[in-house]
């Protein structure tokens, strides 16, 4: 009998994979109405959730999420993904941009973090999945695909649910 996980369990789990990352697909749409993907250094994921980017207040990606601000990003390594959707906003706090701080943005803002170019992305995600594919929850996976496919059949409706979840955040 399979054994469900809450909702409450998924959230945890949401948080630990994406607190593992520090480097995440920012994806916005182009003013001429494409999705625009680039890769951008995770200034903080400490929650879990809220996720903040520094950037440039000239980059492409300001204009872009000023626009429309419905974003996605995607994070992913040899065994876990995540996706986050949600709404974005450009931060202006310097209170804030002092304690995310890194040196080594230095290399985009040579003038520190009084840098007046720099902003941050601040992303409120609304949805979000994952698959990890990690410990007890990858293997019993795999195997239940395998029986699934020996015996021609499709893999149980329970079969992910220890190592995929959707939320709606």
């Amino acid at each position: 009998m399979a054994t469900t996980i809450s909702e409450a369990e998924k959230r945890k789990r949401l948080s630990e994979l994406v607190i593992g990352f520090d480097t995440a697909m920012l994806v916005t749409r182009s003013s001429d109405g494409g999705m625009r993907a680039r890769p951008l250094a995770i200034a903080d994921g400490g929650d879990g959730e809220t996720l903040y980017f520094a950037t440039s207040i000239e980059s492409p990606k300001v204009r872009e999420v000023e626009a429309d601000p419905h974003v996605n990003v995607v994070m992913q390594d040899g065994r876990h993904y995540v996706s986050l959707s949600g709404v974005a906003t450009v931060v202006r706090d310097r209170g804030l941009i002092e304690r995310l701080w890194s040196p080594s943005w230095s290399i985009w803002f040579p003038s520190g973090m009084n840098d007046p170019s720099l902003c941050l992305l601040r992303l409120e995600p609304v949805e979000a999945a994952y698959w990890d594919m990690t410990s007890g929850a990858g293997i019993k996976y795999v195997f239940e695909m395998a029986r699934a496919f020996v015996a021609g059949s499709r893999p149980a409706a329970h079969a992910d649910e220890w190592r995929t979840a959707h939320l709606k955040l």
